[in-house]
């Protein structure tokens, strides 16, 4: 989905799709769906008439002027479609590639043992295919069996393969990706038309979109300027009469356009849109609009120690022997005890020995017997040709082990798996011949930059809180070093539940990241659940959000995602009103400074006449729907400030803005106007 012509704001193609599209919902029953717009749509229908009327009347102002304002009028219905389908658009063309990565395939289906080919269309849920290298994974699906490298390529962009296998948190697998290497059995996890592909399509399609709850509020917010407009309106044909100014149906309907919030109007469904569409383009899938304004008021985040906070792999840092044991002896042996292990921690051990001058080779295993790590021993080692036994493993299986033959766990060895802990670490005890040979040291290593990034967070208002299953100790270091704000240790899936709830019950709006099947009760409890594209399909249909790069990380991106939504909006709105305001006091001085002269004194722009003050104002108001196009699909730069500081710059740049901009715009566009009128 990553490709070089995805990045343009507004493509040739889009454009044009774009500019049909603005026609065809001119259809009053899509419009009404939009009261504002549909205010202007019903003025631009009077005027019409007017404009007809005209030809035989002039009572209404001449047939040039009546066609002006209806143009202007049907122009600023246009420009406001035009938004909302710039915006459709863009979630178009992504839908449209992810067509082509769901184009039907052929399965394997597994029929009593049997290998039957069948299209990937008739697959149900339940049924059982198998994939090999070179093949296109049919359906969405869990692996049952073996492991495989996929291409997911066709879903994130991302060229790098990955493993997925049974058994674990990495079994899920989507449809559309490609096996490259070895043999797995699937089994179909979801219905016809039901895969996450199509929920992908159906998703960032515009017209599937939903209006979210903020949406809704704002609408009937406006919706309530609309009346108050109306009302001024209707207020000013008396005074009109009463000092005998003469205001024509295309006067009042221009006034009311122009006084209405028909910027923010035309511009609120194409903001909602491109949020979405900008999550899209982050590689992730919003189940709801509303799922993306939620992460924009977050106030809590929760986030695995692991994998986001830090690289993933413990390290092997430092080797402790217990005293009497020759340290060259001591890292032998615990290198010896690492021989079979394919962990990335043991591989670290074995790479810290090389640092150290010690190499595999050197070692004698001819005829060893592998130990390997098991749920229920903790530990894992080697068994000698000679005898000798060495295990290497957590502390109390260690000391199980030693204790049970009669052999003592040395106080010094305690005092060296404090320190570690304490400092953040995780020790290994290595013993040999069940006594206790000395303590390896693993550390997590801190991301780089991720502390800034927390700073950034803290600046917005959200609260950190790092989830891991270390022991209070270290998880206390790691949050430290982090700059977390809390932590939770030796975490297991009710304990996200209850910090989760509490959170809640206090008012809070909590976000979590998780990809594993014990993390969905807590994916579904959270406001923001994302779950990886990677995990199991239950975390999946947990979560509201679905990250593609399985990026443990983007929790913090789709929280500045959402604020930027959210301040989109904001400050479009800020911006609308300030032009209405403006938009008044440019106006009415105008029209009414003939017949009471005192009101010349407030026509500051020194407009040319009232009707070309009408036109100006009508020019302005449809005009600056487009120019703000590029502003609500890209969305406003976001700042991690803190909320006073946002209002005030809110209403500095766009307050202020919104006021000077239509003095300045109008004025500008009265210098032409009044050449003709």
């Amino acid at each position: 989905m990553k490709d070089s012509k995805s990045t343009a704001l507004l493509q040739k193609e889009q454009v044009l799709y774009s500019l049909k599209q603005s026609f065809v919902k001119l259809n009053p029953r899509m419009m009404i769906k939009n009261p504002i717009m549909f205010t202007v749509e019903v003025c631009t229908a009077i005027m019409s008439v007017v404009m007809i009327y005209s030809l035989f009347d002039d009572t209404q102002g001449s047939f040039a002027y009546n066609t002006c304002v209806f143009v202007i009028l049907f122009i600023t219905l246009l420009f406001a479609n035009f938004a909302e389908a710039i915006a459709e658009a863009r979630g178009k063309a992504q839908a449209d590639s992810l067509r082509k990565t769901r184009e039907e395939t052929p399965a394997k289906l597994v029929v009593n043992d049997q290998i039957e080919q069948i299209s990937s269309s008739q697959l149900k849920k339940g049924d059982v295919f198998v994939c090999e290298a070179g093949d296109t994974i049919p359906a969405d699906g869990e692996i049952i069996e073996g492991l495989a490298s996929i291409d997911e390529s066709a879903i994130t962009g991302e060229s790098a393969p990955v493993i997925r296998e049974a058994g674990g948190d990495k079994s899920s697998v989507t449809g559309g990706t490609k096996v490259l290497s070895d043999h797995i059995k699937v089994m179909v996890t979801t219905r016809p038309g039901e895969s996450f592909l199509d929920k992908m399509i159906a998703l960032v399609e515009g017209a599937s979109r939903q209006k979210t709850p903020n949406e809704i509020a704002l609408t009937i917010l406006l919706a309530t300027f609309t009346l108050v407009f109306i009302i001024v309106c209707i207020t000013l044909k008396p005074l009109a009469d009463y000092t005998g100014t003469v205001i024509t149906i295309a006067s009042f309907l221009s006034l009311f356009v122009c006084l209405i919030p028909t910027t923010i109007g035309g511009l609120l469904s194409a903001i909602g849109i491109a949020g979405m569409d900008r999550a899209l383009r982050a590689n992730v899938i919003t189940k709801s609009g509303k799922a993306v304004e939620t992460a924009g008021d977050v106030d809590t985040l929760l986030l695995d120690k692991t994998g986001t906070i830090t690289i993933g792999n413990r390290k092997a840092t430092k080797f402790y022997p217990v005293a009497g044991l020759d340290e060259q002896a001591f890292v032998e042996a615990c290198l010896l005890s690492s021989a079979s292990d394919e962990t990335p921690e043991g591989k670290s051990i074995i790479e810290l020995g090389r640092e150290l001058g010690f190499r595999m080779r050197n070692l004698n295993i001819e005829g060893a017997r592998m130990i390997k790590f098991t749920a229920e021993t903790k530990s894992s080692g080697i068994n000698l040709k000679d005898g000798t036994e060495i295990r290497k493993g957590a502390f109390d299986a260690i000391r199980t082990i030693t204790v049970a033959a009669g052999n003592a766990f040395p106080t010094e060895t305690e005092e060296v798996i404090h320190n570690i802990t304490s400092n953040g670490g995780t020790p290994l005890v290595v013993c040999i011949n069940k006594k206790v040979a000395g303590v390896i040291e693993l550390q997590d290593i801190i991301k780089s930059g991720i502390q800034e990034r927390f700073q950034r967070l803290r600046k917005m208002g959200v609260k950190t809180v790092m989830v891991t299953g270390d022991n209070p100790l270290t998880a206390k270091h790691i949050a430290e070093k982090a700059g977390v704000d809390d932590f939770i240790a030796e975490a297991k899936p009710e304990d996200k539940m209850e910090y989760i709830k509490k959170e809640q019950a206090a008012g809070k709006l909590v976000a979590m990241m998780g990809d594993g099947t014990n993390d969905t009760p807590a994916l579904a409890q959270a406001n923001v659940g994302v779950a990886m594209n990677s995990g199991t399909q239950a975390a999946k249909e947990a979560g509201n959000m679905v990250d593609l790069d399985n990026d443990p990380t983007k929790l913090i991106e789709i929280v500045e995602i959402g604020k930027q939504l959210l301040m989109t909006r904001g400050t479009l709105t800020t911006f609308s009103i300030a032009n209405d305001v403006a938009k008044y006091f440019a106006i009415v001085p105008a029209l009414f400074m003939v017949s009471i002269p005192q009101l010349a004194a407030l026509n500051v722009m020194g407009l040319h006449s009232p009707e070309s003050a009408i036109l100006s104002a009508a020019i302005f108001n449809a005009i600056i729907i487009p120019l703000l196009i590029p502003l609500a699909l890209k969305g406003v730069q976001y700042k991690p400030i803190g909320a006073s500081a946002l209002l005030r710059r809110n209403l500095l740049l766009y307050g202020v803005g919104g006021i000077l901009a239509p003095f300045v715009g109008i004025k500008l566009i009265d210098l032409l106007v009044g050449l003709f009128f």
